[in-house]
């Protein structure tokens, strides 16, 4: 199958590690199209550098003869360039025939599915139930995982459900409900305890039958945020879209909410809280909105504005009228991750216990902003410094601060996995 004359790598993760004592640099595709991870040396990843679309086959044997004295043959060249092609790292027709055949299976699925079970959490219902259950008993969680329901909540409290008094205590605690929730997307065995201390809020503090769930999008996205009427499926069982919350939503809005559908297929920021939720409503009914959000790294890097896209407070508007509007009793819930540092991430000097202390600090005056519900302040607070801690969860937050006017946050639990080489932070908070 012919290459492109001037071959260019696609949109990809790189990060660099050791094997054997040997510097190494891996890239993936965070948006799915292929699974596999190319592994290259430092020699050969300045070979790969140039396939950047700029250069053919010919000026690349040049370039790298003048760097190293020795000329690389066209085969050598076209060899390397044929492996990424056939791996799905190259732009090219071949990629683009891979990528229409995926996204058609997505599209035609009825469901969404679970793209991670088996993977970043048990895909066997029980065995998800053991896992859950043990992020609660965890040292560093909240105890034993209560019931699924408010009424569990009471009877924990020495109140029956049933009676008089437990009913009181039922509706003392919807008075008291929470109205958003920021839990991690970090993956389960690094994060467990915090969500468990995230999810302990719904299990004790939230009556809601509709949760509206904004996810960081990894790979980025043409539009700024992204829905799915697909049911998103988990061991446990569905999780059903809302339609008439995201119909309200598309005529309120006026712009095409699913142009960019097919970033929900490999996404787990959305994925997580559905796992979660549906583990902790149980057999309780209730349905989900899922909107990917991917906008505001982009505000950062050109200096403009957090709303200058005036696509994003048009939605922003729509999205507040719609929750307000909506009879439902309704939770809007931000799957977010905070800092990512070191190497890994692009950092020149592996992380230390004192970067790492400076790393909280900053999250910690980050999160004030955030608990008081004021955007402005946390997008000015992240822009200040260029996001150079990388906030993984700038748009959502972003967005569920605007959506919830008047919410004040209470910052449950703060955690770092602090890797050397790439430590991401995360969090707990409840909003009312």
């Amino acid at each position: 199958m012919a290459l492109p004359e001037r071959p260019r790598l696609r949109s990809l993760e790189a990060f660099p590690f050791e094997q054997d004592g040997q510097r190494m640099v891996g890239l993936r595709d965070p948006s799915g199209f292929t699974d596999q991870v190319a592994v290259l040396p430092i020699p050969l990843l300045d070979l790969v550098s140039l396939f950047d679309g700029d250069h053919a086959i010919d000026e690349i044997r040049d370039i790298m003869a003048a760097r190293h004295g020795r000329r690389l043959t066209a085969e050598d060249v076209v060899a390397v360039a044929e492996r990424l092609d056939e791996a799905g790292f190259l732009d090219s027709p071949r990629f683009a025939r891979r990528r229409r055949r995926i996204e058609a299976a997505f599209a035609a699925s009825p469901t969404r599915p679970a793209a991670h079970a088996g993977g970043a959490y048990a895909g066997a219902a029980e065995a998800l139930r053991e896992q859950i259950a043990g992020f609660f008993s965890h040292a560093d969680g909240p105890g034993s995982a209560p019931g699924t329901a408010l009424e569990s909540a009471a009877a924990t409290r020495g109140f029956d459900p049933r009676s008089p008094q437990g009913a009181t205590s039922i509706r003392r605690l919807r008075d008291s409900g929470i109205r958003g929730l920021l839990a991690p997307h970090i993956d389960f065995h690094r994060g467990g305890a915090v969500y468990a201390w995230a999810y302990k809020e719904v299990l004790e503090r939230s009556d809601a039958d509709l949760f509206v769930v904004l996810g960081t999008c990894h790979a980025g996205m043409a539009e700024p945020f992204a829905a799915t009427l697909k049911s998103f499926e988990t061991p446990l069982g569905a999780v059903p879209a809302d339609r008439d919350f995201l119909d309200a939503l598309g005529r309120r809005y006026g712009g095409d909410l699913f142009a960019s559908e097919g970033a929900h297929r490999v996404e787990h920021s959305i994925e997580f809280q559905a796992v979660m939720l549906r583990w902790a409503l149980g057999d309780r009914p209730f349905t989900m909105v899922p909107l990917l959000a991917s906008f505001l790294h982009e505000a950062v890097w050109t200096g403009k504005g957090a709303e200058v896209d005036a696509r994003v407070p048009r939605f922003l508007a729509a999205l507040a009228e719609t929750l307000a509007a909506s009879p439902r009793r309704v939770c809007v819930v931000g799957g977010v991750d905070l800092a990512h540092v070191g190497p890994r991430f692009g950092d020149a000097e592996p992380n230390t216990p004192a970067f790492l202390a400076e790393v909280e600090r900053a999250d910690r005056a980050m999160l004030e902003t955030v608990t008081a519900g004021d955007a402005p302040a946390f997008f000015a607070s992240v822009a200040a410094d260029g996001d150079a801690r990388r906030i993984c969860g700038l748009s959502p937050i972003y967005t569920f601060l605007r959506v919830l006017p008047g919410a004040h946050g209470r910052l449950i639990r703060y955690r770092q996995w602090p890797d050397p080489e790439g430590t991401v932070s995360f969090c707990a908070a409840a909003f009312s």
